[in-house]
């Protein structure tokens, strides 16, 4: 046996899991004849005390929400702030997989790293700053890095970034104003 073909380096690329092509094209159709379509997610949120909460999503284990020692919480799971960002990028892993996935382009690699500027001077309206409007509240900011490897250029896979980004709905309810409704429950 020759030397060069035992020392002759093998490349091997992984990639992730897909997600069923003809599912997507099928759930894409039925949006494009169907465009006013919508769904509706529920939430359950129990507070357990201090600002410990548990909110539960359908059949699945609560998601913990609290706030760190500083805003006098446990410091036991993410604060809200850090949930949404999860949610946010939670959204736009999944766009980015449907487009690509739409685009016939195979990922290896998708990491989504989320930054939001927050503050609380008005101590959640208890008494802190009392000048403030809700557009000086909540995220001041939001910052968001895509690493994200396939078997497309930096150039096709950047575009298909932007493009999730532009139809994300979680990153599109936190850029637009919405009707927004809260009231006792009967």
């Amino acid at each position: 046996m020759s030397d060069t073909l035992a020392t002759t380096p093998t490349t091997v690329k992984a990639y992730l899991r897909p997600i069923d092509a003809a599912g997507l094209a099928t759930f894409a159709a039925k949006g494009k004849a169907n465009p006013g379509s919508r769904g509706t997610n529920k939430v359950h949120t129990v507070m357990e005390g201090q600002y410990r909460s548990l909110s539960y999503v359908g059949n699945h284990a609560a998601v913990v929400v609290d706030e760190p020692l500083h805003l006098f919480g446990q410091d036991t799971a993410p604060a809200p702030g850090e949930i949404v960002l999860s949610g946010l990028g939670g959204c736009l892993a999944v766009g980015i997989t449907a487009v690509a996935t739409w685009k016939g382009v195979k990922l290896s690699k998708l990491e989504v790293f989320l930054e939001g500027d927050i503050g609380n001077p008005a101590a959640w309206g208890a008494g802190g700053a009392l000048e403030k409007t809700p557009p000086e509240m909540g995220f001041q900011a939001i910052r968001v890095k895509v690493v994200v490897e396939g078997d497309a250029p930096r150039e096709v896979l950047d575009e298909i970034v932007q493009h999730a980004n532009h139809y994300s709905p979680v990153a599109n309810t936190m850029r637009n104003p919405i009707p927004f409704t809260i009231a006792m429950a009967d």
